[in-house]
């Protein structure tokens, strides 16, 4: 990383401010011409702005950041422009004819990674930070993106490097006169170990916090789903009539209740024969869905959703409805009755289920490689052969060094960082 990037790290112009961050070896001599000279470190000063020729650019707070103490460990420089489309186009010109490079998406980020500013952890922490829209996924991606979950990484790691230093002294002195035996607590240390770890496994994963709650809307046609379904979301986004097979596909839409993310499905009505071959199909996909749904609100007769939905009446307008048995939940979304408590009750279930507020929540990737470094270590018997322990222990520590990122992949770092915005 021997370039000079740069990249506009605020909102698209125009704008009252366009905020340009400059980032490698090169950054001071490009604040020196465009400036004049550099500025006092770490202090914002206003300076005229020219291109090499002595054209004026702007007027703009200035920036002077020295590595190794930034945000991407190397020299930085943030220019505090007007933000104006031609005043941007300009500095960024004259920017390039210094030979520095517009920035690649996450690039800033990915340099700060590899300049030890931040671990891997750290940094999908601040990715899902970039793409929170919900209260509860904000408070978890910076628990993440604040170290929380590499702290807790660490404090294994060096546990796990106590229990080999103690394996490693029996196989030293195997050979030897004197013999060197396990700690009598090694077992037990490594036991509380894998609890934790396990405790952290049993968490909810942040992919249903990123997602959000997926809450199917199934049953018979004509039941209500869709009018349901559109009053959920607060958007007519699907088309409701008196005729049955009206919805024929999955329609997903996403939305926040009361700062808890979720996804409501509508799907086509459920029966064993259909005429038309499109609403089978239609018919076959609502099928799947029931079984990747986090909550099914089954809206038809009793008894005859999935064991674990919620019965639904709706319609309880309509003089024809049959008022029997005892569903969760009566309602009509025609005329709002009952849609608050069903509200309530979906925020109530969803909290329960998802991360808690401001706790950290492991991704699939991360999900994987601790329940790997949790089986190596039950793998770790004191009373097997020490070379096995030994290498079950390794197992581990190669699985916490995945997680914060001393051994990974290039490509997937180039998802991670693909992720993204060009000026972060």
């Amino acid at each position: 990383m021997t370039d000079t990037i740069f990249a506009l790290s605020s909102g698209a112009p125009p704008a009252a401010i366009g905020v340009l961050r400059i980032s490698g070896p090169a950054a001071g001599e490009a604040l020196r011409v465009l400036a004049g000279g550099l500025t006092a470190p770490r202090r914002a000063a206003l300076r005229a702005l020219s291109d090499r020729g002595g054209v004026p650019l702007d007027r703009a707070l200035v920036l002077w950041l020295p590595g190794p103490a930034t945000a991407t460990g190397e020299d930085m420089v943030e220019l505090h422009l007007h933000g104006g489309r031609a005043v941007i186009a300009a500095v960024e010109a004259a920017l390039e004819a210094l030979e520095l490079r517009h920035a690649t998406p996450g690039e800033f980020t990915r340099r700060a990674f590899a300049n030890g500013r931040i671990d891997l952890a750290e940094a999908e922490g601040l990715a899902d930070l970039l793409s929170a829209e919900t209260e509860l996924q904000r408070r978890s991606a910076m628990a993440m993106a604040g170290g929380a979950f590499s702290r807790k990484i660490e404090e294994w790691r060096e546990r796990v490097l106590w229990a080999s230093a103690a394996v490693e002294a029996v196989l030293d002195f195997a050979d030897e006169d004197d013999v060197a035996v396990l700690p009598t607590d090694f077992a037990a240390r490594l036991k509380v170990l894998e609890g934790e770890i396990g405790d952290w496994l049993a968490r909810p994963r942040a992919e249903g916090l990123r997602e959000g709650f997926r809450v199917v809307l199934a049953g018979p046609p004509n039941s209500g789903k869709s009018t349901l379904f559109n009053v959920l979301v607060e958007s007519e986004a699907a088309i409701t009539a008196p005729i049955a097979g009206t919805t024929r596909d999955v329609l997903t839409r996403p939305v926040a209740i009361a700062g808890v993310p979720f996804l409501f499905v509508d799907t086509a009505g459920l029966r064993d024969e259909t005429g038309d071959e499109i609403e089978a199909i239609g018919v076959a996909r609502a099928r799947s869905e029931l079984d990747r749904a986090d909550l099914v609100l089954w809206l038809g007769a009793e008894g005859e959703g999935p064991d674990t939905a919620w019965e639904i009446a709706a319609q309880i307008d309509r003089a024809d409805r049959p008022d029997k048995g005892r569903p969760r939940h009566r309602l009509s979304a025609v005329t709002g009755q009952g849609m608050r408590a069903l509200r309530d009750d979906l925020v109530t279930s969803a909290r329960a289920s998802l991360p808690k507020p401001g706790e950290a929540a492991l991704n699939r990737r991360q999900h994987a490689l601790l329940d790997q470094a949790k089986t190596a270590l039950g793998d770790a018997r004191p009373g097997s052969d020490p070379l096995l322990v030994a290498e079950h222990l390794r197992i581990a520590r190669m699985a916490f060094d995945a997680l914060i990122g001393r051994a990974t992949t290039e490509d997937m770092l180039d998802a991670l960082f693909g992720r993204f915005c060009i000026g972060k």
